[in-house]
């Protein structure tokens, strides 16, 4: 069960002009559910996105890439984004090479244009060969579902361990026009995003121009699916695409302008609650909890201190047991590898509880309110460095009986 995190709503999940979902149940790995899915982009959308930095990144990772580099050169659109679950296409060599290519050649043969502009997306088990024609002959049906509202089918669509759908919209006004975002992700589990068997994307229906939006789903990413870590695992297909349909009246052509700062507030504002959905969904999660490291000399050494708390996995069953062995946390900090930092200078809080004070316990410090702490379903660990003015946040989860379970029998 999701930590304090409700099943989104279908209604109060918003069109966005210009983009049209369809899913499909080609019965991928499993039959009789929901595993594909069709995002139709008018002519008029751009799109940008950022990907794992696995090495091992799954084939249509790679074509992903490849097809948005040439549309750069040719000008031609993206005009659509063809997803499955079930089965992640990675670890396949220039077979699944092959099977993504000829995924983008079916639905694009469907939509009358060309395979390079169709982005593939897979998630699901690793090593395994895509069934091709599993695929291409759900893709009738997922075109006979397209229609605008369909975002949480969609939502559906791409869910693996997850236990329910991620989805999201928000409505603003900028400069006097209305802007409307819609988003959907999914992930539970092989969860540390490392972007420049997590999925997100986002459409607005705002035209942005393509370096702007570029800048746009980077500045996003940082500070929201890069911000995430459940286990401390990089996916082979990690990806987080931004559509902007040209659909809407506003217009944004300049990083400078205000207009782009009110945007892309807005869809870093949306990032941040799907990427928090797939930590309050991780597998076997039963507390979701913040990590915030301040007062450090770079943004970067404060982050390589809150992954190195948010990874252990002695701190993440510390939390699941409800026990207050906090010198756990303390020992993360110190070998998170800054060399330089002087503990004598460093405090530690959990929530509203002062547990360590200049390096050492805090001596008005009483283990029955780390406990009090400990045992809700939200906690923050707080740590300040003393060290300058840069500070991080990273969200994590425990670990849990579940989460060996879950992966102990994945694939059956």
């Amino acid at each position: 069960m999701a930590v304090n995190s409700p099943i989104p709503v279908a209604a109060d999940l918003l069109p966005v002009a210009g983009i049209e979902l369809g899913h499909a149940e080609a019965g991928v790995r499993k039959a009789n559910r929901k595993d594909l899915l069709v995002m139709k982009l008018a002519p008029t959308a751009t799109v940008a996105g950022v990907f794992t930095q696995n090495r091992f990144c799954a084939a249509p990772v790679q074509v992903s890439k490849a097809h948005l580099a040439a549309a750069e050169i040719s000008g031609e659109p993206i005009r659509a984004l063809l997803i499955n679950t079930g089965n992640a296409n990675a670890g396949t060599g220039e077979a699944g090479l092959a099977a993504a290519n000829a995924t983008c050649d079916a639905l694009a043969e469907l939509l009358g244009c060309h395979a390079a502009q169709i982005l593939p997306f897979s998630t699901g088990v690793i090593l395994e060969p895509l069934p091709v024609e599993r695929v291409t002959a759900g893709l009738p049906q997922a075109i006979q579902n397209l229609q605008g509202d369909n975002w949480f089918n969609a939502a559906e669509s791409i869910m693996t361990t997850d236990t329910q759908p991620k989805a999201a919209s928000r409505s603003l006004v900028i400069a006097g026009k209305k802007v409307t975002l819609s988003g959907i992700s999914k992930g539970a589990g092989m969860i540390k995003p490392n972007m420049a068997t997590m999925l997100g994307f986002l459409a607005i229906d705002a035209k942005v121009a393509q370096p702007v939006l570029e800048k746009m789903v980077r500045q996003a990413a940082d500070r929201s699916f890069n911000c995430i870590t459940i286990d401390g695992d990089t996916s082979t297909n990690d990806s987080f695409m931004l559509i902007a349909t040209g659909a809407g009246e506003l217009e944004v052509g300049s990083v400078d302008s205000p207009e782009y700062a009110e945007l892309a507030a807005a869809v870093t504002d949306i990032s941040q609650h799907l990427a928090q959905m797939i930590i309050r969904d991780g597998e076997g999660a039963t507390k979701f909890i913040t990590v915030t490291v301040e007062h450090g000399q770079s943004v970067a050494e404060c982050r390589k201190i809150a992954y190195s708390i948010a990874h252990s996995p002695l701190v993440k069953t510390a939390f699941f047991a409800s026990d207050p062995n906090l010198g756990r946390i303390l020992a993360a900090i110190g070998y998170a590898g800054v060399d330089d930092l002087d503990v004598s200078k460093l405090d530690l809080y959990l929530d509203d509880v002062l547990v360590a004070k200049n390096g050492g316990r805090n001596p008005e410090y009483q283990e029955a309110d780390g406990q009090r702490v400990m045992k809700q379903s939200e906690i923050t660990v707080r740590v300040q460095l003393a060290r300058g003015d840069a500070e991080a946040t990273i969200w994590t989860c425990d670990l849990s009986h579940d989460y060996v379970s879950i992966n102990a029998d994945y694939r059956s």
